[in-house]
């Protein structure tokens, strides 16, 4: 009899006692944890300093931040996604795992360097430079939005993962994962993050790599039922939609707070683009496990397992086929392991994002446009005041959150959007203003908003070619938005700058002030946007170590200039190196 004829059996019931070998795993994995974490947070108990907690004061060495990089994308959402699109739609559809580690090597080859050689403090202070603090404050929104739901997303899968197996309510696993993610968070910053970082992530690939073998020789499984079926199919309807997405997840992988806390975190610019680089791979290499695993659920026959729900298969089951392959085609021992492992390493997630909005409140919110003479002290409080009520927030959402893929592709949606092309404005397009990033910003999420989002039952207001009333828009509607969005950014900015200029534009009407802060010719382009244009010059020693990736022949000449009297070189408030080398 094959799975699709089988009933549900009435009299045998789904609910069962609690696993006391499998929570003590879980437990031991959390002290485990845990104590990595507040081990790690003394590092910077002995500093009050705000850059020691919100980048680990820039000493963070290359393993370390190979490590964290990878562990900050590989995390619940990821192994739980990867299984449960490998098993219902097929290997083609699964574009999340690739995109991002794309994603993640186009920012280790473009953006990183150039970020880590300007010295910000996070991925918003390059807009603040360029568009103000006003404006760019409001383009923290999208980032703080896409934190909660990431972090939401990755406690949602821990809980339901650990409700399968151990049968415990998924709110208290949730909650309980929630609290020690926040606890050390809260008191050791980046340097406590990073370390459980390490832990986890070879926790993570010890459990999968362990219960891969089991899975696929378990007497439950044959592959040769599935034929093609893994590989799926993209249909000619389906092109649009399937480009969409992954070019989506590839580039909206890439304006990120959380990665580039990261990358800025690195001692030196060639460290940051080595450690994104590999970390790209690393990441592909860790959707493996988990593809095989979601093939094998796939594969199972799952009449002859002692299975107790109803079959086949639904599709909420699907979002859960990693933890049900662990526990019913998966030797009770390797099951254990399994789940404690994954339990601690889906914290690598959460806590990343959690600090990653709570960082970017208290630099770019709090101290750039509420207090700007506020102590380090009251900025180590103010984050850990952020990471607490970020923490909460996602929290809340995970209980309510039942599919995991959709928040994991969802969470790089407005990042992709809205962010992509204002970020990579700001650094590479001389000439971007406060005017056309406003005029872009509302573009394209105006045009994205109008393209509905049937994850969550946003309507289709405008109905784009290839349109389909069940799965929604068939054209690629949200790169559409964000092509139009950067138009609009390099258009609006370039007549701006013209209008004001020329005098056809009263000085009156520029009510940002931003050409009234860019009046000296030797402040027009990139150098002189935005409001911290205090500079002091750059001392030999800080140049020294911020040239690292500068070709050999200018070294001297930045090193002649920099012992004059007058410098060339300048560090702006957030340390961004300015010079008139080309």
């Amino acid at each position: 009899m094959s799975s699709a004829d089988k009933t549900p059996d009435t009299n045998k019931s789904v609910t069962m006692a609690v696993d006391i070998p499998g929570m003590i795993s879980v437990i031991i994995f959390y002290i485990a944890i845990f104590a990595v974490g507040i081990w790690a947070g003394r590092k910077s108990a002995k500093s009050t300093t705000a850059l020691e907690a919100f980048l680990a004061n820039r000493d963070m060495g290359l393993v370390v931040s190979l490590f964290t990089l990878t562990a900050t994308l590989v995390g619940g959402a990821f192994i739980n996604g990867t299984a449960e699109i490998i098993a219902t739609s097929g290997m083609l559809w699964t574009v999340a795992p690739v995109g991002y580690c794309i994603g993640m090597f186009i920012g280790g080859m473009v953006y990183a360097p150039k970020m880590r050689r300007a010295g910000y403090v996070t991925m918003f202070d390059p807009f603040q430079e360029v568009y103000g603090v006003r404006v760019g404050a409001l383009m923290c929104i999208p980032q703080f939005m896409g934190d909660v739901f990431w972090t939401a997303a990755v406690l949602s899968a821990l809980g339901s993962t650990i409700s399968i197996i151990m049968d415990v309510n998924n709110t208290l696993s949730i909650v309980i994962s929630a609290v020690i993610a926040i606890v050390y968070t809260f008191l050791g910053g980046l340097w406590s993050v990073a370390y459980t970082d390490v832990v986890q992530l070879i926790c993570i690939g010890v459990g999968l790599v362990i219960a891969c073998p089991f899975a696929v020789h378990s007497p439950a499984v044959d592959f040769s039922t599935l034929s093609s079926d893994w590989v799926g199919q993209v249909a000619c309807a389906d092109i649009g939609r399937y480009l969409d997405l992954f070019a989506l997840v590839c580039l909206g992988g890439i304006p990120w707070q959380v990665y580039f806390q990261r990358i800025l975190a690195c001692r030196n610019a060639r460290n940051a683009r080595l450690a994104s680089c590999v970390a790209a791979i690393l990441c592909l290499a860790f959707a493996i496990p988990p593809a095989i695993i979601g093939m094998a659920g796939k594969a199972a026959d799952w009449n002859s397992t002692a299975y107790p729900g109803p079959l086949p298969l639904s599709p909420d089951d699907y979002s859960l086929i990693l933890p049900l392959v662990l526990k019913y085609l998966c030797p009770r021992a390797v099951a254990i392991i399994g789940i404690g492992t994954l339990s601690a390493a889906v914290m690598s997630s959460a806590d990343s994002s959690i600090l990653s909005s709570a960082t970017v409140f208290s630099n770019n919110i709090y101290k750039n446009a509420i207090r700007q003479k506020a102590s380090d002290r009251e900025l180590v409080w103010v984050l850990r005041t952020g990471v607490v009520v970020v923490g909460v927030f996602s929290t809340l959402i995970a209980i309510s959150v039942r599919s995991t893929y959709g928040l994991y592709v969802m969470c790089s949606d407005l990042m992709y959007v809205v962010l992509f092309p204002q970020f990579t404005s700001v650094l590479f397009i001389e000439g971007t203003n406060p005017y056309g990033g406003l005029s872009g910003f509302f573009i394209s999420l105006l045009l994205r908003i109008l393209g509905g989002e049937p994850l969550v039952r946003l309507p289709a207001l405008i109905r784009y070619p290839f349109y389909d009333e069940e799965f929604g828009q068939g054209f690629p509607f949200r790169t559409m938005a964000m092509l139009s969005g950067f138009l609009a950014i390099v258009v609006l900015s370039r007549l701006t700058h013209v209008a004001y200029h020329r005098g056809w534009l009263s000085p009156r009407f520029d009510f940002l002030g931003f050409f009234s802060r860019t009046e000296s010719p030797k402040l027009h382009g990139m150098e002189g946007f935005g409001e911290n244009n205090d500079k002091t010059a750059a001392s030999p020693d800080t140049l020294e170590e911020e040239m690292g990736d500068l070709p050999e022949g200018i070294h001297d000449e930045v090193k002649v200039k920099s012992n004059g009297d007058h410098a060339e070189p300048l560090l702006t408030e957030t340390g961004a190196i300015h010079n008139k080398i080309a």
